[in-house]
């Protein structure tokens, strides 16, 4: 029975001491040449690098998609809050944009048409010589149109008393249409009296042939 075991334990060592002498010696330049035990530790190894660097890549592909989806989940929520809180306020909001709506069909029929413009220019002119002021110049200048409206600047110089001036200004400021005061410049004239030089702006809303100029305007800067 001894004679057994002891053959055992040297066939074991003899076969150890062959395994580790096939990894003696090796050509890394040439693994093809190693002997057989070598070359499967060599795939082995490799295989395992592979499939632990794509587990790696995989985490971290993974980490990103959820991180991302961590984001969108925390702008997806603040969104689904604000559409609540509007939701609840809906009566209220629509009771403002009906208030805005009539504000802004209010301020509409301030401005006059374009046909409107001369009686407009008209009743400026009026308000000054009915305050007895001397018009020096009024020229209107040259029409700006914008996206909702039209402006049109007018050149003024007047002479006459202070408060005659005073009450000019206010005459235009209570027109029925808006017409403002702007760029004022007072100084004496050599009779006692003084000479105001200001730009009259007055606006005006644009008609339907002028509104889709603009539309076609708007539409091909956003194509631009």
């Amino acid at each position: 029975m001894a004679t057994k075991r002891s053959s055992r334990r040297v066939d074991v060592g003899a076969a150890l001491r062959s395994f580790g002498e096939q990894f003696q010696g090796l050509n890394p330049n040439d693994p093809s040449a190693w002997p057989a035990v070598p070359r499967y530790a060599l795939c082995v190894a490799v295989a395992a690098a592979v499939v632990v660097a794509l587990w790696f890549v995989w985490l971290t592909n993974s980490n990103d998609e959820l991180e991302a989806a961590r984001a969108k989940e925390v702008t997806l929520r603040a969104d689904y809050q604000k559409k609540v809180a509007q939701a609840a306020n809906l009566e209220l909001l629509k009771k403002q944009r009906e208030q805005v709506q009539q504000y802004v069909t209010l301020l509409e029929k301030q401005l006059p048409s374009k046909a409107e413009m001369d009686a407009l220019l008209s009743d400026i002119n009026q308000a000054g010589l009915g305050r007895s002021l001397q018009f020096e110049l009024f020229r209107p200048g040259q029409v700006s149109v914008k996206d909702y409206y039209a402006e049109l600047p007018i050149a003024v110089r007047v002479t006459g008393r202070y408060h005659d001036m005073g009450a000019f200004a206010a005459d235009v400021a209570n027109l029925s249409r808006i017409v403002t005061l702007n760029n004022l410049s007072v100084i004496p004239a050599k009779d006692g009296a003084l000479v105001m030089d200001a730009t009259a702006r007055t606006y005006r809303y644009l008609d339907e042939q002028e509104q889709n100029m603009q539309k076609r305007a708007a539409a091909g800067a956003k194509k631009k």
